[in-house]
């Protein structure tokens, strides 16, 4: 088994010779007093932070930075001027109000994350073959443009789709183009492979949403192959972790970001163990977080990979709260082979959804495979064939609405 690719970006990047759990620590601490030191001078948010650390341990005295403190005391994260700015991501979170979250990026910022996204497709994709890239094209080195620049940095041809796209507009794509690799959420590309069962895809690097072990089964089912889970947020710069050929967990990029895995009480769980995920970006120029809690569930697999990378490997994750519920639900709903995708609602006690099957006439069989309660809640379903014109019943995160 090959060592992963991160492991030679990381060398190559920060000009080591043997990475090992010691190296990268090293590393972390000294960029982590470096970033304390910015921070002393610069006088915003993290002013009162100490301005050196003696062991990456001492961090854990450290306050946490919270989405509410992202929201309202954003602009006051910011180390460089608005001159050197090149990208802005602001985004509403759902079920909240106030100010919108906005986090910034320099020039360098999303050159290093092209530079990370080439590492971890390079486990997938290949010199000269195709790649659809299903994330939202925005312009202005947007997250879709970020991914084609990295395809196209292996020698592979992107073929950008964007999210806006109708079924029919995507399936016609994948027959004119017939890209090899597919890139983008985990429900879009099994809603893709069931509709069409004969695609070119033969790969798949799912990211934007969570990916349930049920979906996963299915879609390795159709491809034949192994996915390649990508976990990444706007916050931790679009590209956080992402798995090997060992395909045991994904591997954090532990040269820019420093992960850790904490419980209720914001207390360190031991390796192993379940808990939320937060984050320290110990190399971001524009807007480097400390200590932020992310809101998603995850752990720490122990030991080393298998396939002999020492970067910490993340397990899946999961969202805190609502979230969790549609993961949960997806797993279950999306058992059912025929079924396409569908929208969920919350109608006091009682989840409407509203869904598309493969094939016609299915409808009442479709509904009546699903039972009239699921954990307690009463489930009232509707179902109808998918036809060209429709539309994935989900753009962003998938959620259940109220």
């Amino acid at each position: 088994m090959n060592i992963a690719k991160l492991d030679s970006w990381v060398k190559e990047k920060e000009g080591i010779k043997i990475l090992d759990r010691q190296a990268i620590e090293s590393l972390q601490l000294e960029k982590l007093n470096r970033l304390l030191e910015r921070e002393y001078a610069r006088q915003g948010f993290y002013r009162n932070l100490p301005r050196r650390l003696n062991s990456l341990k001492e961090l854990e005295n450290l306050p946490f930075t919270t989405e509410q403190d992202l929201k309202e005391q954003g602009n006051r994260m910011l180390l460089v001027s608005q001159s050197k700015i090149e990208r802005v991501r602001s985004w509403e979170t759902s079920g909240t109000t106030g100010p919108a979250k906005r986090v910034f990026y320099t020039a360098r910022d999303n050159d290093r994350t092209v530079s990370f996204f080439s590492a971890g497709l390079s486990e997938l994709i290949h010199w000269g073959e195709k790649a659809l890239i299903a994330m939202p094209f925005t312009g202005d080195r947007g997250l879709g443009e970020l991914i084609q620049e990295a395809v196209e940095g292996l020698g592979a041809v992107p073929v950008p789709a964007g999210n806006m796209r109708s079924f029919g507009e995507m399936l016609e794509l994948l027959d004119e183009e017939k890209p090899e690799t597919f890139i983008g959420p985990p429900v879009l590309l099994l809603s893709l492979l069931r509709m069409r069962p004969k695609s070119s895809i033969k790969r798949g690097l799912v990211s934007g949403d969570a990916c349930p072990p049920g979906i996963m089964k299915a879609i390795e089912e159709r491809l034949g192959t192994r996915l390649y889970p990508h976990y990444g947020s706007r916050e931790m710069g679009l590209g956080g972790a992402v798995t090997c050929p060992a395909f045991q967990g994904m591997h954090l990029r532990e040269n820019d970001i420093i992960g850790e895995i904490v419980d209720e009480k914001g207390k360190a769980v031991p390796e192993g163990e379940w808990g939320e995920l937060a984050v320290t970006l110990i190399e971001a120029g524009a807007m480097p977080l400390i200590r932020y809690r992310t809101g998603d569930i995850s752990r720490f697999l122990p030991g080393i990979c298998p396939c002999g990378c020492c970067l910490r490997r993340l397990d899946s994750v999961s969202r805190i709260g609502e979230g969790r519920e549609m993961e949960e639900l997806d797993d279950y709903i999306f058992q059912i082979p025929w079924i396409v995708d569908y929208r969920i609602s919350r109608k006091g006690e009682i989840l409407e959804i509203e869904g598309l099957t493969t094939e016609k006439g299915i409808e009442e069989k479709a509904g009546g495979l699903l039972p009239g309660e699921w954990k307690g809640r009463k489930l009232n379903c509707t179902w109808k064939s998918a036809e060209p014109e429709d539309e994935p019943c989900y753009r962003g995160k998938r959620r259940i609405e109220n």
